[in-house]
């Protein structure tokens, strides 16, 4: 997980203190410990929680974008939150949905043409060495090898 820095880029000015336990604490240390939680599980109970809490905004649709990308498939989503509803109150689902819907809006389209991680982008720069259209898709930052 790359080094998070929306707590002192959003609030750094005005609640540092806020801005470093957000950054390094919560993200920088509990975040990281994959070898207790796989990315996947942590992403799946922070959801659950925000959706348990009535939490709709930027907080749901923020950990809604990392479920995705940490493999919580769209069928996976619909299903956890069908299952809250049950647990966390149904006006509370009702409220997650538009936001899921949202995040996921093109993962039948991604998933289904490009496998796990999507098509990608048109691959227009290296296109003489290829017979029809090829995509690029981006797995892993520079450095992170």
């Amino acid at each position: 997980m790359e080094k998070q820095t929306a707590g002192r880029k959003a609030l750094g000015d005005f609640a540092p203190q806020f801005a470093a336990l957000n950054d390094d604490v919560l993200f920088g240390e509990v975040w990281a410990k994959e070898d207790e939680l796989s990315p996947k599980l942590r992403s799946i109970a922070t959801v659950s929680a925000l959706v348990g809490k009535g939490t709709a905004g930027d907080a749901l649709r923020y950990h809604l974008q990392t479920a995705r990308q940490h493999g919580v498939t769209k069928e996976e989503m619909a299903a956890l939150l069908t299952h809250l509803a049950f647990y966390a109150g149904w006006p509370n689902a009702w409220a997650a949905f538009p936001v899921a819907k949202e995040v996921y809006a093109d993962a039948a389209d991604a998933e289904g043409r490009g496998g796990f991680f999507g098509l990608g982008e048109p691959n227009d720069a290296y296109a003489k060495y290829f017979t029809g259209q090829s995509y690029l898709k981006v797995l892993s930052k520079p450095g992170l090898v």
